[in-house]
């Protein structure tokens, strides 16, 4: 539970961070931005494996490309639902996407479900293979 909230937090941060990166998206308030999180969350949760489905083979075509516009799509769909949530186009929405990609991805991977950092530390051993 607590490992949720702190991704929920960052989602919520970077979405923030998008915002400032990121030209043609503009998030209100950080209140808006942990709405917003919370909404792209159950947004993921539902809507996206339903897209993903339905444009596999074009997927597969681009090689998992496609899957940037899917996030595009999503993060428009968002600034839809969410009043604090502005949009200006989709190649902003796309931009956003992969900045949140890149920051969930590294969010997921250091902190586990108990919201405490994790890393693995590989030593090569005696016999020369890495533990």
């Amino acid at each position: 539970m607590k490992g949720l909230l702190i991704r929920w937090l960052i989602s919520g941060l970077s979405l923030l961070l998008v915002s400032r990166l990121v030209p043609g998206i503009h998030v209100d308030s950080f209140f808006s931005a942990l709405v917003a999180a919370a909404f792209l969350g159950i947004l993921n949760a539902v809507v996206r494996p339903i897209l993903i489905v339905l444009t596999l083979p074009l997927t597969i075509l681009t090689l998992g490309l496609f899957l940037l516009v899917i996030n595009g799509f999503m993060l428009m769909i968002l600034a839809g639902l969410i009043k604090g949530i502005h949009i200006q186009g989709f190649w902003p929405a796309v931009g956003g996407a992969l900045i949140l990609s890149l920051v969930g991805w590294l969010t997921n991977s250091f902190i586990n479900d108990h919201g405490r950092f994790q890393y693995i530390e590989l030593r090569k051993g005696p016999n020369g293979r890495w533990s």
